[in-house]
């Protein structure tokens, strides 16, 4: 089978073009403008509440988008007003290993850069591998190990960014110091650490916890990664943070198991703390 690069790369740009038309029209029609971008992650869901008057977009509505399927993911665009500035937040995220290729797991970041956002704010539920971390506890990424496929393999699209990206500070510097002035000033604790992203859908093996903490890792999950490769592709800066649902060791009793439900449960508690932060960081931009 012969592959003709050209004609693939520009399926794959009016398909984005198409959905990001849908988002910007509507968006437009309500007289807004996003300046931000934030990926709402498993059981995060309370800071989208925070939204003032927002505009729900659902996926299902957008031409050619993805639809979440994992838990605590409602499959939403919303758009509004957080911290004084206009926001398009996603209300669930989209993940490979649900099935969906990198293009479509990457496309809602692709469309809010179109939308015209200038900063991207990621968050997620991860396990702590590293042993000072507890259930609970706010990570701030400060960089990241990706055994995910890239999303930007394929011809590249030279209208978002360049075919071969710097990577040396995927996670933006002054964000973080940002972070850590205003968590001091609210008397919210923080850890900071290196990200590992795997493919999922299954949970880790206990020897599999213990390589992630060798070659470096500090909290494990299973989405984020691409999303920042394909705002950092296109110069977004992006601020990171995991709440650490789990406390991933390689040492646990016998009759331990990861479920799924409580680690939606762990990120709504700590999601207030980091709804908030995330709304004083938006506030001072």
């Amino acid at each position: 089978m012969l592959y003709n690069t050209a004609e693939i790369l520009q399926e794959r740009l009016e398909h984005i073009r198409k959905a990001a038309a849908y988002v910007k029209k509507v968006i437009e029609d309500n007289r807004l403008q996003p300046e931000v971008g934030i990926v709402l992650g498993s059981g995060l869901g309370r800071l989208g509440e925070k939204i003032q008057n927002p505009v729900i977009i659902p996926y299902r509505e957008i031409p050619g988008f993805p639809v979440s399927t994992a838990i605590g993911h409602k499959g939403n665009f919303l758009v509004g007003k957080l911290g004084g500035k206009t926001v398009i937040a996603m209300q669930g995220r989209i993940h490979y290993y649900e099935g969906y290729p990198m293009e479509m797991v990457t496309l809602p970041i692709r469309v809010m850069i179109l939308a015209g956002i200038k900063a991207l704010f990621v968050s997620n539920a991860a396990g702590g591998v590293n042993y000072d971390f507890h259930v609970g506890d706010l990570m701030i990424i400060r960089d990241h190990i990706n055994q995910l496929p890239n999303p930007l393999i394929g011809p590249n699209m030279d209208e978002f960014g360049p075919r071969f990206p710097d990577m040396t500070r995927p996670y933006d510097l002054k964000l973080i110091a940002l972070a850590k002035k205003l968590a001091a000033q609210m008397n919210i604790p923080l850890k900071e650490g290196v990200y590992y992203g795997g493919t999922g859908p299954t949970y880790e093996t206990p020897s599999e916890y213990k390589y992630i903490r060798i070659i470096g890792g500090d909290a494990t999950g299973m989405s984020t990664i691409p999303e920042v490769i394909v705002a950092r592709h296109a110069d977004v800066p992006v601020f990171g943070m995991s709440v650490i649902t789990n406390e991933a060791h390689d040492d646990y009793a016998e009759d331990y198991v990861n479920d799924g439900d409580d680690v939606v449960k762990a990120a709504d508690a700590a999601a207030v703390k980091m709804a908030a932060l995330f709304e004083k960081m938006i506030e001072a931009l």
